[in-house]
């Protein structure tokens, strides 16, 4: 398999084995285990990591208590903001080497992988903004007593956050939960993706060089039941905040309410995305490919159920094939390569799976289903495209996280709504039109946290992020956020 160049920083960061970062410390594991990082493009093991368990897990919450009563409790709202600024000019005057590391971990394209850097320092930035807009309200109380009183609210930190991020976003996911955390004054214990933990560590050493106090993040490389599940449990821990699958998200809900620790969780998706008559049929079918293709249908928000309207079918059918064989599937190192591999040999057999399951439920395969005959290693599978006319398949009932699109028709509106909402996901939706009044109204009717309308996954970290039903619990980005990652303290004062 052809050799891409690396630079040598991310070839010196490879050479050592990743270690935990506890109480401002990188450490081995205590049982002094470690497992191996693969490239999902070759299968060749990049280098190993600490692989912690539970006393490492009440190491790092030990530490991160003790940040939170001490050294950090005493930075400033400015000071505090100043440390997320300089983290974020440390991400961009590092984005290469972490675009690399995110690409021979995770398998996505370099292209991909350097927007997702450049989006991580500017949502630190976003972030770097709201330590000194956090505030309080007095209010006109007016108690029984009748007697003169001063009511006003604070807004406190909750304390020690463990935040669990998935592997499909290895690096984005940390800010998200890092930027909100940092800046309301909590403290963290940062657990990445066992398929993913390299770009984590990257984070953690600039976090370390920005000056953050010792304490206020700390990492955890590990498997899930072994680290995960005792961080979610952990009675010391006042926040989780989980991105990842349903099935995850419920466990995580249930270790919580030991100690009824405050939750935010992003999970699952099966998004819909409509093309109503009247669209720009070349640009909608592209969207709809991009949509489910981009990261290799890898992603939560994937738009993976197209609705397409019966009187443009043929045509819709037409571009996608066209959009999913102009794929160029290869090492994303591999600035020629426009998809990558799926994350994992098991990711890849759950793929392989839901494809030969929807075939045999009824769904006709248009394009795709294979591995491309020309990669002979690496965990890939080509774009692929179900045509279901029934919409009893599988494939268009279940996330199946692969770059696999099924498409329906449909001829009215009111009927294409109910579809449309008939899952028990809602976390996207989207639709694509000409007619201002139909996307308004299509619009207010979808069950979803986020409602795309002419473009598909546009995220900011000034809007509000998260879903309706078994999609989550709260939001992500924005000023909604702030509250996830704060108490509110009511007092009063009697001024007779």
């Amino acid at each position: 398999m052809k050799q891409f160049e690396v630079l040598p920083a991310v070839q010196a960061f490879l050479s050592q084995p990743g270690r935990l970062f506890i109480g401002g410390s990188w450490q081995d594991a205590a049982a002094g285990r470690r497992f191996a990082v693969e490239n999902p493009a070759t299968e060749e093991t990049l280098t190993e990591v600490a692989q912690g368990d539970a006393r490492d897990v009440d190491a790092a919450v030990a530490a991160a208590r003790a940040a939170f009563t001490g050294a950090w409790a005493l930075q400033s709202p400015a000071q505090r903001g100043l440390l997320l600024f300089r983290l974020a000019d440390l991400l961009d005057q590092h984005r290469e080497e972490l675009a690399q590391l995110i690409t021979l971990e995770n398998g996505k394209p370099i292209a991909a992988a350097r927007g997702e850097a450049a989006s991580a320092a500017t949502i630190l930035r976003y972030f770097a903004g709201w330590p000194t807009k956090i505030e309080g309200s007095t209010l006109p109380v007016s108690p029984a007593s009748g007697a003169p009183m001063l009511n006003y609210t604070l807004r406190e930190p909750v304390g020690v956050c463990a935040l669990i991020v998935p592997w499909n976003f290895p690096l984005n996911m940390c800010v998200w939960k890092l930027g909100p955390a940092l800046a309301t004054g909590c403290v963290a214990v940062l657990k990445p993706a066992e398929q993913t933990p390299l770009v984590a560590i990257r984070l953690v050493q600039l976090i370390e060089t920005a000056g953050f106090p010792a304490g206020v993040v700390n990492l955890i490389t590990g498997l899930g039941a072994e680290t995960g599940a005792p961080l979610a449990q952990h009675p010391d821990i006042d926040k989780i905040a989980f991105t990842g699958s349903t099935q995850v998200g419920r466990l995580i809900a249930q270790a919580a309410t030991s100690n009824m620790k405050k939750v935010s969780l992003e999970l699952g998706g099966k998004s819909p995305n409509i093309i109503l008559p009247d669209a720009d049929i070349v640009r909608a079918a592209k969207g709809a490919a991009d949509g489910i293709f981009y990261n290799q249908g890898q992603v939560c928000t994937a738009a993976s159920r197209l609705y397409v309207h019966a009187s443009v079918l043929d045509q819709v059918l037409e571009e996608l094939e066209r959009h999913a064989a102009a794929h160029v599937l290869g090492n994303g190192l591999d600035p020629a390569s426009s998809m990558g591999p799926l994350v994992s040999g098991r990711q890849l057999s759950t793929v392989k799976g839901y494809l030969q399951r929807g075939q045999e439920e009824g769904a006709e395969l248009i394009c795709g289903g294979d591995r491309p005959a020309h990669l002979e290693r690496g965990h890939f599978i080509a774009p692929s495209v179900f045509l279901d006319r029934a919409e009893r398949a599988c494939v268009a009932r279940e996330e199946i996280f692969g770059p696999v699109l099924t498409v329906m028709s449909w001829t009215e509106i009111d009927d294409l709504v109910l579809r449309a909402n008939d899952s028990p996901y809602g976390l996207a939706a989207g639709l694509w039109t000409r007619d201002l009044r139909s996307a308004h109204r299509v619009a207010a009717q979808l069950k979803a946290g986020s409602v795309w309308i002419n473009c598909w996954n546009v995220v900011d970290a000034a809007s509000p992020f998260g879903g309706y039903k078994q999609s989550g619990w709260g939001r992500e980005m924005g000023k909604n956020v702030i509250d996830a990652y704060t108490e509110t303290k009511s007092v009063f004062v009697d001024l007779a």
